[in-house]
């Protein structure tokens, strides 16, 4: 990789966040009254688990690449080149992101990504950088081709700029 890379973290969902911390914090109440020891040190180690996975995950764009990172190690990394179009989606497919508020990436067809083990066929990624524009901004700039269908919804159900 080179000096010039622009780091994006993963957008983090106010409402998933939320809901995984409403089903621990009852959890752990009740092993503070019962004083459970053991089942204090295993929510412990999960909200721990929980916050460095969400936090963790970044896309680097280095030269005409993007990779996938999770913990600074690269899960992925695809051609800029091969981008075919960067659109909306609220897919809860598994993904390297911490929010449903999603960006999928179609890639050509036949074209092959490489993970960390080995190639494999790429029809589309999920991601969600926190600087959204920025990022699409900085994939055009590589690849001007890339075709954007990307609608921000602005209405009563936004509470401040919180995504779900």
């Amino acid at each position: 990789m080179d000096n010039k890379q622009k780091v994006f973290r993963s957008r983090i969902s106010v409402l998933l966040s939320g809901l995984i911390l409403a089903i621990l914090a009852p959890m752990t109440v009740l092993m503070i009254i019962n004083m459970s020891i053991p089942g204090l040190c295993v929510m412990g180690v999960s909200l721990l688990f929980f916050v460095s996975s969400i936090t963790s995950h970044r896309y680097v764009i280095s030269g005409n690449r993007l990779y996938l990172k999770s913990r600074s190690i690269p899960i992925g990394s695809a051609s800029i080149e091969d981008i075919i179009l960067v659109e909306r989606t609220y897919d809860m497919i598994g993904a390297p992101a911490a929010s449903l508020k999603r960006l999928r990436i179609r890639f050509k067809k036949g074209v092959v990504y490489s993970n960390r083990y080995t190639w494999q066929s790429a029809p589309n990624w999920l991601v969600s950088p926190a600087r959204e524009k920025e990022f699409i901004e900085a994939l055009k700039a590589l690849n001007p081709d890339i075709y954007v269908r990307v609608y921000d919804k602005k209405g009563k159900w936004r509470f401040w700029d919180w995504d779900i």
